[in-house]
């Protein structure tokens, strides 16, 4: 009798304390995964998830540092500004002057229909047509003690050309530190741009460039500068042997 009581009374305190017997298909059944507390200073007890709510809150304290450390609102906010506002700046500044670009004007010049003027106080090119008409385009000309006038006829024209840089051009731009290339392959990055037209026996021409924003201003060594559109239009206009008159 004593033998059957024991067992009972055993299995009666495990219900009572809310605990299913075991059985022999626990050992194939998943088990729960062990949460390991971040905290692994923690006594060994919580570090195996014995006390859910403190693993949990110890979770929290560990991932909110990074996602602030991930996520940062406010600097990313300001670096973006702090990047924008130099961009907008810069686009401004390169931005052409709606007067400079190409458009048909009255012109009562003397000369002939088909001569090309270049105004370069106002940075202008006039291409004279008929009936008191001319077509008219922005243009770089050259700096200060760069400035020159005449009249040639134009001798070539060329399409991406080459660029070759004068030795005296080579030799002051040296001394300001900054080394030009003897030979340079035609392209997008040579500074004569998409088109040349060559002036007489001169070391001048009117040509394109690859720095649109400084149309209009005096920037040249001499030439005559002009968006690459522009100097594409030009080109397809006028032939070898066309005067050009530099005023």
């Amino acid at each position: 009798m004593k033998r059957i009581l024991f067992p009972l009374l055993g299995a009666v305190a495990v219900f009572a304390a809310g605990v299913t017997p075991s059985t022999a298909n626990d050992r194939y059944a998943d088990r729960p995964p062990v949460m390991v507390s971040p905290d692994l200073s923690a006594p060994w007890v919580l570090q195996l998830g014995h006390a859910p709510g403190i693993v949990r809150q110890n979770r929290q304290a560990v991932q909110q540092p990074r996602q602030r450390t991930l996520q940062p609102a406010q600097p990313d906010s300001v670096q973006t500004a702090a990047v924008q506002a130099p961009a907008k700046r810069m686009l401004m500044r390169r931005q052409i002057n709606p007067v400079y670009l190409p458009q048909e004007v009255a012109y009562d010049g003397a000369q002939k229909p088909g001569t090309i003027v270049i105004d370069t106080t106002q940075n202008f090119l006039y291409l004279v047509e008929k009936n008191g008409k001319a077509r008219r385009y922005g243009v770089g000309t050259g700096k200060p003690g760069f400035e020159w006038s005449g009249t040639h006829k134009i001798t070539n024209k060329r399409v991406w050309p080459d660029w070759r840089p004068p030795a005296e051009m080579i030799k002051r731009e040296a001394a300001k530190g900054r080394y030009l290339p003897t030979y340079l392959a035609g392209g997008m990055e040579n500074p004569l741009g998409a088109r040349a037209l060559y002036l007489g026996t001169t070391e001048y021409r009117i040509h394109g460039t690859n720095q649109p924003w400084t149309i209009g201003g005096a920037v040249s060594s001499g030439c005559i500068r002009m968006r690459n559109e522009d100097v594409v239009d030009l080109y397809e206009r006028v032939n070898v042997g066309t005067t050009v008159e530099v005023i």
